[in-house]
């Protein structure tokens, strides 16, 4: 006798129950009211692209490239990639549709699934799910401000309250070279202490050195050139900007001059929003609201440069020994759209990790507790007339939208009004037999046990009545 097989997901894959699509309805909301309010307008893309998308755009040393990417080969020839993150496609869909003809800044969102081939782990599965933001032909810092913005209040909207925003200039082909040359000579140095993938990495991508969580890797590199000291002058007034709009807009921020993120497009600006109670940079250096005294610029006296650095490393430090999680990540990259066919193009973008913030809804006393938009009216019936009558009425009240349930597979009263109680709802409607003849129904209060007698024919305006107040 053949073994019985015992189907289940896949290794890092999940069912969404009902319990938990709430969750998810509520980020989907949520990030749809306030996406839209700053006019960014929904778009889909496929889940399968072309491989070559994300071995260009996002980066062949990357790890998404190298170690995470689901590909097949279809039976046409075509090599093609399940999505492991959004901006690619959402670039070439950029470019093949023409969206590029529409008057500038074109702003875009999306909520999708997205797959990795990494370790499942908590809030970090194989499929996963983003809401994500893209923004293009707009150079100016003020939209690198209001992506952070708009992220940082959907997180407000969600019910989070220990947020940081965590930023860093990453500059751009005119001055990272020189950045990369003084890095891996500093990396080359320090070689021995790195762990194994860095090593690797030094000759491939010495800037992901720099995103390594290994202890001892983020000790290697505590001393590294920092970016920010290496600016253009053009990114280095970008960068300023940035920071002055956050100030106006009173959002607590600290710099991280060794935030680089994990894709190899991202140019000037790079941010993440993470969840921990922190230490405002700002108050350290003097209760100073001044971006300019955050960046460390040509103009200071090399004592004035050392004491900013160091009050930024001894923050760095104090984020690695304290336990965050990365909710939301993102920047500027402003070479992306040339790079996969266009012309140059500025944009900036980023995206929300769903599941993540889903986990730590549950764990938060305003949001574990989230309610679906459940009915707060049942519909029971005594008879064969009656529930007949009762697909009318349940037909009546769709039509007016309002929510209402119902148990027309059940003959017994009793079974009905169990229902009722477990679900909680604020009233129940009765129609038996002796009803149905003086065509009139029972409306029960739940939690008083009052009851009062309406015509059927005027229980929906009756119902609505009860319900705005």
């Amino acid at each position: 006798m053949a073994k019985k097989v015992k189907f289940q997901a896949p290794t890092g894959m999940r069912d969404i129950l009902p319990k938990d699509q709430i969750y998810f309805q509520k980020i989907y909301n949520t990030a749809k009211e306030v996406a839209s309010f700053y006019g960014f307008q929904k778009i889909d893309t496929p889940i399968l692209e072309q491989a070559e998308i994300f071995e260009r755009g996002t980066g062949e040393f990357t790890d998404i490239v190298e170690k995470e990417m689901y590909t097949l080969r279809t039976k046409g020839g075509d090599f093609l990639a399940m999505r492991p993150e959004g901006t690619p496609g959402i670039v070439r869909a950029y470019l093949q549709n023409g969206l590029f003809t529409l008057p500038s800044p074109i702003k875009l969102w999306y909520f999708g699934s997205y797959f990795r081939h990494e370790r499942p782990q908590a809030g970090r599965l194989r499929e996963f799910h983003h809401v994500g933001l893209e923004a293009f032909k707009e150079q100016s810092p003020v939209l690198d401000a209001q992506i952070i913005q708009i992220f940082y209040t959907i997180l407000k909207e969600l019910k989070f309250k220990n947020l940081v925003i965590e930023l860093n200039s990453i500059g751009d082909k005119q001055c990272r070279p020189y950045y990369k040359k003084l890095l891996v000579r500093y990396l080359k140095s320090r070689e021995s202490l790195l762990c194994s993938n860095c090593k690797k990495r030094i000759r491939k991508n010495p800037l992901r050195v720099l995103d390594c969580k290994q202890e001892k890797c983020q000790q290697a590199i505590s001393r590294a050139p920092q970016m920010i000291d290496h600016l253009c002058e053009e990114c280095h007034a970008h960068f300023r900007e940035v920071l002055e709009f956050l100030d106006e807009l009173g959002l607590p921020y600290t710099l991280n001059p060794y935030l680089v993120r994990g894709l190899d497009y991202y140019t000037k600006t790079v941010f993440e929003i993470t969840s921990k109670d922190f230490t405002d940079i700002n108050q350290q250096l003097n209760q100073s609201n001044n971006a300019e005294e955050l960046i460390v610029s040509g103009k200071r006296g090399k004592s004035q440069n050392n004491s900013i650095k160091n009050v930024i490393n001894s923050s760095i430090q104090d984020n690695l020994k304290s336990k965050s999680l990365t909710l939301v990540g993102g920047g500027r990259y402003d070479s992306l759209v040339k790079l996969l066919g266009g012309k140059d193009t500025p944009a900036c973008g980023a995206a929300l990790g769903v599941e993540r913030v889903i986990n730590l809804m549950k764990k938060n006393a305003d949001t574990k507790d989230i309610k679906s938009d459940s009915p707060r009216i049942f519909l029971a019936q005594l008879g064969k007339p009656a529930k007949r009558q009762c697909l009318k009425i349940f037909e009546d009240f769709r039509k007016a939208k309002i929510p209402m349930a119902e148990l027309f597979s059940r003959d017994s009263l009793t079974a009905q009004m169990k229902t009722a109680n477990r679900m909680g709802v604020d009233y129940t409607l009765i129609l038996g037999q002796k009803e149905m003849l003086d065509k009139v129904i029972i409306v029960r209060a739940m939690k008083t046990g009052e009851q009062k007698i309406v015509k059927i024919e005027k229980i929906v305006d009756e119902m609505k009545k009860r319900l705005k107040k």
